[in-house]
């Protein structure tokens, strides 16, 4: 089984993410690069958003925030359960999209914030975006609303602590 790790976002990665977010398969679902740069920027020193790299064999391949809703003033997902965090993630490879990575470093990183006692972890794709969708349910996700916020047009997907095993 693939094991990835996840390291915290150095200013010396923003080049390499300014890149992956150029490329059309992020381009479609994430903000111009620019915009999404400053945000992760502003990130690296955040107490609700922890910005990481994810990698594969010591090379990165994609970026993964996690996030507290709760932690933010105003945010759309206050209302999930207190100690949901919610994640966003994308390859950044090109040649390493559609090879069952993205459902399975979801399933890793869920698993080792469910073992640091966080109860749900909840992801919003785009409710165009299929290939988003699959992976997500195959690590375990189930859909249970659809919302419109400051973000855009989002399909809830949600994964809980107490929620039977899964075939990932």
């Amino acid at each position: 089984m693939t094991s990835y790790t996840f390291r915290s976002v150095e200013l010396d990665d923003l080049d390499i993410l300014a890149e992956w977010l150029a490329e059309p398969h992020v381009a479609e679902w994430w903000d111009d690069p620019e915009t999404e740069i400053a945000l992760i920027k502003e990130h690296i020193d955040s107490i609700s958003v922890e910005p990481l790299i994810i990698e594969l064999d010591g090379k990165p391949i994609g970026y993964l925030q996690s996030y507290d809703p709760h932690m933010e003033d105003d945010h759309p997902y206050q209302d999930q359960p207190f100690g949901t965090l919610g994640v966003d993630l994308t390859i950044g490879v090109p040649g390493l999209v559609g090879k069952g990575h993205g459902s399975a470093i979801l399933a890793q990183f869920v698993e080792e914030l469910f073992e640091e006692g966080v109860p749900r972890v909840i992801i919003d794709p785009h409710p165009d975006n299929k290939r988003a969708i699959r992976a997500y349910e195959k690590a375990g996700f189930v859909a249970f609303d659809t919302r419109t916020s400051e973000y855009g047009p989002a399909l809830m997907m949600a994964r809980d602590a107490d929620q039977e095993d899964f075939d990932a």
